[in-house]
């Protein structure tokens, strides 16, 4: 157990014990706020002033703890539950109130159905060894269902040289975005780090024309799209990659194609 967890166990029974003797001394207001506190002083005598002090309540925590170490597990559960369901809520208001920066935005790009019904958005980086193996995930899903929309949202968080190849990518996609399906799979999936250099001999290959190519790197959208995908990812908690959001949902990590598949239907029902 973490000790954040611990220590905001322990608060809690201290304040439930500085409640309970509270009412042992005849502060039922106190009790009424706290209806299950005696739990914790039902054993604890209150001297004759109706007052513990520090070291007594600290004695009664310990004591309680001692006897009841299940607490914590607990305490720990309802906090993380919590906690969840706090983060979800505040999920639900980035998604609705940006909605068009998450599913929409120009540099993105798109696989699958342009047009489909249901989107999944990834944030990843070209070196990220996990989005590498996820690739096959977006693959196998836009093939399964041609009603799928899958949007590739540039996230470069590892090195200088995934900033560089997510300007390249994202210069590509405005020249050539009939192609952006074929460079995307060609870098990510390649041998190797991805680097600038890389990026745009894969382009060229793809038939982009370099002095074009070159100039859109320099469009100054590009550096202000990735500072809006940053922030974005921040409201959303996103700290690694691949990170999904799907529907009203955001998901962390590479959980493989079954569980996207599942979110993906979710999505479906609520539509």
């Amino acid at each position: 157990m973490n000790k954040a967890v611990l220590l905001s166990a322990t608060g809690a029974i201290a304040a439930l014990a500085m409640l309970g003797a509270g009412y042992a001394a005849g502060n039922k207001p106190a009790m009424q706020a706290a209806p299950d506190v005696i739990k914790v002083a039902s054993t604890t005598t209150v001297p004759a002033g109706g007052t513990l002090d520090r070291a007594e309540v600290e004695a009664i925590v310990r004591d309680y703890l001692l006897k009841n170490p299940e607490i914590l597990l607990e305490v720990q559960e309802a906090l993380e539950t919590k906690q969840k369901e706090e983060q979800r809520l505040a999920h639900l208001d980035v998604i609705k109130n940006q909605k068009g920066d998450i599913f929409n935005s120009a540099f993105d790009g798109v696989v699958g159905n342009p047009n489909g019904k249901v989107t999944i958005v990834e944030f990843y980086d070209y070196n990220c060894g996990f989005c590498k193996r996820a690739m096959e995930d977006m693959q196998a899903l836009t093939k399964a269902d041609p009603d799928l929309r899958f949007v590739l949202k540039e996230f470069p968080i590892l090195s200088p040289d995934s900033h560089k190849a997510s300007v390249v990518s994202m210069a590509f996609h405005k020249l050539m975005p009939e192609k952006y399906g074929e460079f995307h799979t060609a870098l990510l999936g390649g041998e190797g780090r991805a680097t600038e250099a890389k990026a745009i001999k894969i382009a060229l290959s793809l038939g982009a024309d370099e002095g074009k190519l070159r100039e859109h790197m320099q469009d100054p959208d590009i550096p202000a799209a990735l500072e809006k995908t940053y922030d974005l990812a921040n409201k959303l908690a996103i700290t690694g990659t691949p990170s999904y959001v799907v529907g009203d949902e955001v998901i962390f990590g590479a959980l493989g194609q079954k569980v996207l598949a599942e979110k993906i239907e979710a999505a479906k029902a609520s539509l």
